[in-house]
């Protein structure tokens, strides 16, 4: 049974005023221009690298500060209040790189690939996705054949962040297709290598500031010492991977939540109609109230989870169950701030049409709302226990 402790530290609390510190200067000012203008700017996410935002679930050794998950979880919040885009490198640079080299790559690899990450000098990606190959993870056609001292990587992967800047990524692709799943692994691919191409996806709904995009591979040459871990074991990295990712991306849904709660009481408190502010309306005051208490029950949910993987607990259920509520949360507070500011909030007048559209990828990324309701409620049926 899950622990309900939470612990909020004056260090945390520094932490996050840091970080909101950081928002406010740094982000705030262009993230309008940024998301109208489709730029990425890796100098942002250097600084963030200086100030240690990458480093809270990577030890000391290897350039982190070892803060841990709850401290991981506030950060990203504070940044996805005012830019989902900038949410991204969470993921990127932190959970999904730096702190699976962590856990399933060797010492030499550690020591290569991690400090750049955290510091930012170095951009990371994933590589699961391809185009028939999504939340079934086993049915990806990427291979790797091992030839003397190098495999060989062929495929492509689709939907992949920063797949356009980044300089490293995870990749899986299958070193024997005969085993299913148990042939999938994981290979550390510097992207600058002899064959390795990218197309940007130049349309999507939101996150414009964040580069999206499809990795090519032909005939590329990945050394034999860049095999994370074992052959074979890649389809189990990758499921603890997304336990990590899959807390980064609940904690920008509820920093999203908390910029669309602020937004719609500001609007509320100064529109006025048939002659007083329409806060004073009992609908509207029942919209705020309910956008508020989930918000609520969705930032318990996430701290619990951070706080069981700080005390290093398994805790995939819990994990999935803070991913599909608060994202799912993030899509509704979304729906019922547009309808606060009415056409205002659909206009490009107010935030309130990019946070809408921040909100519903949440629900999309790092396992669909359906993936994570199949692994809860196999687990409360008893079929496939997910913490075992």
């Amino acid at each position: 049974m899950s622990t309900y402790d939470i612990e909020i530290t004056k260090e945390h609390e520094i932490l996050r005023q840091v970080a909101r510190d950081f928002v406010e200067k740094e982000i705030r000012p262009v993230v309008d221009e940024d998301e109208r203008n489709h730029r990425f700017q890796r100098d942002i996410v250097s600084k963030m690298g200086d100030l240690g935002f990458f480093g809270c679930v990577i030890p000391e050794e290897y350039g982190g500060s070892g803060m841990g998950f709850l401290a991981h979880a506030i950060v990203t919040e504070e940044i996805a209040r005012v830019s989902g885009s900038l949410r991204a490198p969470f993921n990127m640079q932190a959970m999904g790189t730096a702190r699976e080299i962590l856990q399933y790559g060797n010492e030499e690899q550690k020591k290569k690939y991690i400090p750049g990450l955290v510091k930012g000098e170095l951009l990371g990606c994933i590589g699961i996705t391809e185009p028939d190959a999504g939340s079934d993870v086993a049915s990806l056609k990427t291979t790797a054949v091992k030839k003397g001292d190098y495999y060989v990587l062929n495929g492509s992967k689709t939907w992949i962040t920063w797949a356009t800047v980044a300089d490293t990524g995870i990749f899986y692709a299958y070193t024997d297709r005969s085993k299913k799943y148990r042939g999938i692994s994981a290979f550390i691919v510097d992207l600058h290598s002899p064959g390795v191409t990218t197309r940007l996806i130049e349309h999507k709904m939101g996150w414009h500031a964040c580069p999206t995009g499809e990795v090519f591979f032909e005939d590329v040459k990945v050394p034999a010492e860049n095999l994370m871990g074992n052959e074979g074991e890649g389809f189990f990295y990758a499921m603890g991977g997304l336990d990590n990712t899959r807390l980064s991306a609940a904690a920008g849904a509820i920093g999203v939540c908390r910029a669309i709660i602020e937004e719609s009481v500001k609007y509320a408190t100064q529109r006025k109609q048939f002659g007083q502010e329409i806060g004073q309306f009992q609908m509207v005051q029942e919209m705020i109230a309910r956008m508020v208490v989930e918000t609520e029950a969705a930032r318990l949910l996430v701290y619990r989870c951070a706080c069981e993987k700080d005390r290093g607990v398994k805790n995939t259920l819990e994990t999935s169950m803070a991913k599909y509520y608060s994202c799912d949360v993030a899509s509704r507070v979304a729906d019922l701030g547009l309808l606060i500011l009415g056409a205002y909030g659909y206009s490009g007048e107010y935030p309130m049409e990019r946070y809408l559209r921040d909100a519903k990828l949440y629900q999309l990324i790092e396992g669909s709302p359906n993936i994570h309701k199949i692994i809860i409620a196999n687990d409360v049926l008893g079929y496939k226990k997910a913490n075992r």
